[in-house]
């Protein structure tokens, strides 16, 4: 008799346990509490969750993660939707180029922020122009480096599902005379809804984890204009020295991410695991 399938579960269980919801439940009780880092965290109650409701940099810096998390979801899925349903086609070369395509998912965050803050440089960069300086260049710079990182990642997410669409479909679609256009928008994009959704999910959880490429580009400048949620955590805990109140942003943060996640799987009807491949 072979062991139960819960056994061969426990090495990851652990894993995620140990990295991800221990961390998390540290830094819940760190909430509650003032430490600067050394010695005991002391009990504080409800102090810094108060302090950050009364933040008055809280509601801009929301604000800027919120259109932040608009703008990279908007340009992300568009580019690696369109990238995906290419890469699943048969042209030649498509191989090389989804190989190519992939490498900046491959870099470091600090790796890419470092490049393009170089490359953004107003004396050396290929822009002779301080992009970085303008509230709006700032931002659309974030997004546009964000975007080059992770679009390959997404963009593999659709090329699998775009792969599992039945070419039964296109053929008849194309008896009926749909064209190229009329497919894509007729049994491409239906048939890709929940990959979006997931899709959706990550890119939603990383934007709102946005912090390398803040800090190395812009440390929250000009002024606060890029300043993020994540930022404002690391002004409070690595400058200020106050973990408690950083430790109650980072739980704010964690609660915000997974309810936007609930909601978009539970307005999608992705939970419901519909099939899309009725009458198949």
């Amino acid at each position: 008799m072979g062991r139960p399938h819960a056994v061969w579960a426990l090495p990851g269980v652990l894993f995620f346990a140990f990295f991800a919801v221990a961390p998390m439940v540290l830094a819940f009780y760190l909430s509650f509490t003032s430490w600067n880092g050394l010695g005991d965290p002391k009990p504080v109650g409800l102090d810094n969750w108060k302090k950050l409701v009364d933040d008055p940099r809280l509601t801009q810096s929301l604000t800027i993660t919120v259109l932040l998390t608009l703008a990279s979801w908007a340009f992300q899925t568009l580019a690696a939707l369109l990238l995906g349903v290419w890469a699943a086609g048969r042209q030649r070369n498509r191989a090389v180029l989804s190989a190519v395509f992939f490498v900046p998912f491959l870099l470091s965050s600090t790796a890419i922020a470092l490049l393009f803050y170089a490359l953004l440089d107003p004396n050396f960069g290929i822009i002779r122009k301080d992009t970085l300086s303008s509230s709006s260049g700032a931002f659309l710079a974030i997004v546009f480096v964000g975007g080059w990182q992770f679009i390959p990642f997404h963009t593999l997410i659709y090329q699998g599902g775009a792969r599992q669409i039945p070419d039964v479909l296109y053929q008849a679609a194309a008896i009926d005379g749909a064209g190229r256009y009329r497919q894509f928008f007729s049994i491409t994009l239906p048939q890709l809804r929940h990959t979006a959704t997931t899709s959706s999910v990550l890119m939603i959880v990383g934007s709102l984890t946005y912090f390398e490429t803040v800090l190395i580009l812009t440390q929250g400048g000009p002024g606060t204009d890029t300043a993020i949620l994540p930022y404002l955590m690391y002004e409070a805990g690595f400058k200020s020295y106050d973990f408690g109140y950083a430790s109650a942003i980072a739980s704010f943060l964690v609660v915000a991410a997974t309810v936007l996640s609930l909601l978009l799987v539970r307005l999608t009807g992705f939970g419901s695991m519909r099939s899309t491949r009725e009458g198949m």
